[in-house]
């Protein structure tokens, strides 16, 4: 007798990937580009630092709030469409045996054979069966709202202490040019890292990530140097 094995599937992780790569994205590109920004307008060091924290603290905050409601928003319809079907469920079990039966046939069953599908999934689990097979609802991709908005808030620290650190170690002089630089580097990381980890083309996954990156540092380093020469 064969033995059975769960095998792991790269979306088990999709949950947690996108509001962590979007935390970390978002950490290292708004806090480098607030840092050099503030530097090209000619500010203290000090100065940069001060804002690259606020930077962090706000951004961490946001992110996780942003996740939190946003996931609770995705929860609460999956719920109250989990709650319509178990209504349906209790008052019309027919009529939803021939409609998951239906699913099966578009699927490529013959009628046959998908009515008794559709009968043995059911007597097992009928919500459950409905959940992933009509709604689309499933465990992997269920949303998780504490989960989001803690991986994000977490990723987007990490991302923007990258360049705080950085900006903390750079000579005064050229704190926008060093963590531009760095920041850069810290992009193509990330990038690299994700598209493995969700098994996507690593280049692809670079050249996403650091030219919108590379974009925002240019435009707020320009805001930067015309508002500080305007002062």
């Amino acid at each position: 007798m064969p033995r059975s094995h769960k095998e792991a599937h790269r979306t088990d992780s999709i949950g947690w990937l996108r509001a962590a790569v979007l935390g970390a994205n978002d950490g290292i590109v708004s806090t480098a580009s607030l840092i050099i920004g503030v530097a090209a307008a000619d500010a203290a060091q000090s100065a940069v630092l001060v804002a690259g924290v606020a930077g962090l603290v706000a951004g961490a905050m946001s992110m996780a709030a942003g996740e939190y409601v946003s996931v609770s928003s995705q929860a609460d319809t999956e719920q109250a469409d989990l709650a319509r079907e178990r209504l349906e469920l209790a008052t019309d079990g027919p009529r939803e045996t021939a409609e998951l039966a239906g699913i099966y046939v578009q699927r490529g069953l013959d009628a046959a054979l998908a009515q008794q599908v559709a009968v043995q999934l059911m007597a097992k689990d009928a919500l459950g069966a409905h959940a992933r097979d009509e709604l689309g609802i499933s465990e992997t991709v269920s949303a998780r709202p504490l989960q989001a908005a803690l991986a994000s808030a977490a990723a987007f620290t990490v991302g923007a202490a990258a360049p705080l650190a950085t900006a903390w170690l750079a000579p005064a002089a050229s704190v926008a040019w060093v963590v531009g630089a760095a920041s850069l580097v810290f992009l193509v990381v990330l990038g690299a890292l994700s598209a493995r980890t969700g098994g996507a083309s690593i280049t692809r996954g670079i050249v996403r990530v650091t030219f919108w990156g590379a974009l925002a540092m240019a435009l707020t380093a320009g805001v930067g140097r015309v508002f500080g020469v305007a002062a």
